[in-house]
């Protein structure tokens, strides 16, 4: 039976009612809010959420890099076009040289937040890791902070050194690591990783995982990928999933969610629109009542993802690179001041979002 509009104005009101007065709202209000709300709705109930968090005209932004260490990896997920097979031509595995230069230039360009990508290199012990990592921290001190791994590489990383998610993880704390992140969940459906990415560990698996990193003391985020085939339904899951959680553990420092680029790809397909995007954006943001910063992402969604601050997101990234989505269609644009102003005309404030604890070893303080 179809819904009057009276019936749609009433229930609209009802779930109004729920987030503004600080109740959750389950999945199937979500599902509702998504097949019936307005974009001017979602945009006003999300703005409700954020502003527990966040002053109405703020928002920060960081300058990072992502350091694609390697692109071996037997994963073999069809929406990649990022990686090798070992042996096969084009595989590479980046220096500790390789990896300063570009630490070097993330620095000099004003960042201080490097991020670790690369996939699962059946030739790369995890020793390899903690050596990269241990010899970041020591030449850069508190200069500049990195995410060390995507939790499904250090998914990886643990069954192939034959060590239990706790054992691994303090081996990496050993190393100077104080971030892993929750990069590689995509969609946290078993249909949608049977679907697209067989080789990788299942949902409870990735959420053991995440949960020995958090017990171990290390800070980790949450993410999620649209835009392939995934149904609202695989959606709500996620996002369901995510809460709870952030419910039971209180690890997550935030939530970024990013759009598939399909270019290039075994999958391929057709980018989602930005009104999408933005529309999913504010969903998360009014699902997601317990974590504190939405992310919107200019690396796949370039200037567009401004748009995300009217959606509820307070938080955006500022890319130099990133090897696996610039290989699948992405591009970066260096002109910081540019992006940084269409916030400034949307009426936000940004500021830098300091990630490091400190300067270099070889600045002089003085």
């Amino acid at each position: 039976m179809s819904q009057t509009a009276a019936s749609i104005a009433t229930m609209f009101s009802e779930i109004a009612g729920k987030v503004t007065e600080g109740s959750r709202i389950g999945r199937d209000e979500a599902r509702w809010l998504w097949n019936n709300a307005s974009d001017e709705e979602l945009r006003l109930l999300a703005a409700v959420v954020r502003g527990r968090f966040h002053a109405p005209a703020s928002c920060t932004y960081m300058v990072m890099r992502i350091i694609n260490y390697t692109n071996v990896c037997v994963a073999q997920c069809d929406y990649c076009a990022f990686y090798r097979l070992p042996g096969q031509e084009g595989g590479y595995v980046l220096s500790h040289e390789d990896v300063f230069a570009k630490l070097d230039e993330l620095l000099a360009l004003g960042g201080d937040l490097a991020a670790f990508n690369g996939g699962f290199n059946p030739h790369l012990p995890l020793s390899y890791y903690c050596e990269l990592f241990a010899a970041i921290r020591a030449r850069y001190g508190d200069a500049l902070e990195f995410y060390a791994l995507t939790i499904a590489e250090f998914m990886y990383l643990a069954d192939h050194a034959k060590l239990s998610y706790p054992a691994a993880a303090e081996r990496l704390k050993d190393a100077g690591v104080r971030w892993i992140t929750g990069g590689g969940s995509e969609i946290l459906t078993e249909e949608f990783r049977a679907r697209h990415s067989k080789f990788k560990y299942t949902v409870a698996q990735y959420f053991e995982a995440q949960r020995a990193i958090v017990e171990a003391g290390l800070k980790t985020t949450a993410t999620m990928v649209i835009g392939f085939d995934e149904s609202l339904e695989e959606r709500l899951e996620h996002l369901e999933r995510t809460r709870l959680f952030q419910d039971e553990t209180g690890g997550l420092a935030s939530f970024l969610c990013w759009t598939f680029k399909p270019y290039f790809t075994q999958i391929g397909g057709i980018e989602i629109t930005t009104a999408e995007y933005l529309r999913h954006l504010a969903l998360c943001r009014i699902y997601l009542d317990n974590i504190p910063r939405i992310r919107s992402s200019v690396l796949t969604q370039n200037e567009q993802a401004l748009g995300g601050l009217n959606y509820g997101a307070d938080d955006f990234d500022l890319p130099i690179e990133d090897e696996v989505t610039q290989k699948a269609g992405a591009t970066i644009s260096l002109d910081f001041e540019r992006i940084l102003n269409y916030a400034r005309e949307l009426g936000y404030t940004p500021k830098y979002r300091h990630v490091s604890l400190g300067q270099p070893p070889w600045v002089d303080e003085a």
